[in-house]
């Protein structure tokens, strides 16, 4: 499947060739800590289809939780995280962050890693109140909060 992303800013953008059954939740402790939530969903893409326009920063976690070092892309200018990669020679595979995608509503996980280090509450996730809220004040504050 061929896909198409950029960053929050526009800064970064890319194209690649990716294979929808790959979709990943990673729920190791840097995909908690590097994207501020629960878990990140990636999906992996091989250098070969992968096109990239705008420098992005790389931040080089020397142990990630899998014990190798990995390269962590994100946009200098908004922070956006790009993708994910292996350091060293050889063909590289890059794990896109599924959030960046154009197609990210087509992109739903299939599997789930990392599992230990899942937050206890996701498993209740479901059962929590949903609010539609569309609407800001002029302070940026939610209106009904």
């Amino acid at each position: 499947m061929k896909i198409d992303g950029r960053c929050h800013c526009g800064f970064i953008s890319y194209e690649a060739e990716v294979d929808p059954e790959q979709v990943s939740v990673c729920h190791c402790t840097d995909c908690q800590t590097l994207s501020g939530t629960a878990f990140r969903t990636a999906v992996p893409a091989p250098e070969v289809g992968f096109k990239i326009t705008g420098e992005p920063t790389i931040y080089v976690k020397t142990t990630a939780d899998s014990g190798n070092p990995r390269a962590q892309a994100f946009c200098p200018r908004c922070g956006s995280p790009i993708y994910a990669s292996a350091i060293g020679d050889g063909p590289k595979v890059y794990l896109i962050r599924v959030g960046t995608a154009r197609q990210r509503a087509q992109l739903a996980p299939k599997r789930q890693i990392w599992c230990r280090s899942e937050q206890g509450w996701l498993g209740e996730i479901a059962t929590v109140r949903i609010e539609r809220v569309d609407e800001y004040d002029l302070h940026g504050t939610v209106v009904g909060f």
